[in-house]
């Protein structure tokens, strides 16, 4: 049972593992430092049950911390979606406004066309 935990914990842990505070990256300020992963020592049967409890301790607060760090990241982007749908909605208003009397006017210049040329077919 171990073995299968520890397997499992260690192809989770290399998800989690990649530092999300590489230079020039954004980072969640208000959830505080990112876990450090403990190093494993798996070469005694005594060493392989404290490297599970180790990595054990640290999944859980990496998880606690990737859940904050992507609450954080949901909050600020919604921000700036918000932000960037009310600057979209004036281009918008913009574009569908030419649109519609585009549309308007080759409705307008059909019906004057088919009316004219209904007229003029039957002068002939």
């Amino acid at each position: 049972m171990k073995t299968t935990f520890a397997i499992c914990l260690a192809a989770s842990l290399t998800l989690l593992a990649a530092p999300a505070h590489a230079d020039g990256l954004w980072t969640a300020a208000g959830c505080g430092a990112e876990p450090s992963a403990p190093t494993l020592d798996v070469s005694s049967v005594d060493h392989y049950n404290a490297s599970v409890d180790k990595a054990a301790t640290y999944e859980k607060a990496a998880r606690v911390y990737n859940a904050c760090v992507a609450k954080e990241a949901t909050r600020q982007q919604t921000v700036i979606s918000n932000e960037a749908k009310g600057k979209m909605e004036h281009i918008q208003e913009g574009s569908s406004t030419v649109q519609k009397r585009i549309a308007a006017n080759f409705s307008k210049f059909t019906a004057q066309l088919k009316t004219a040329g209904a007229k003029l077919g039957k002068a002939h």
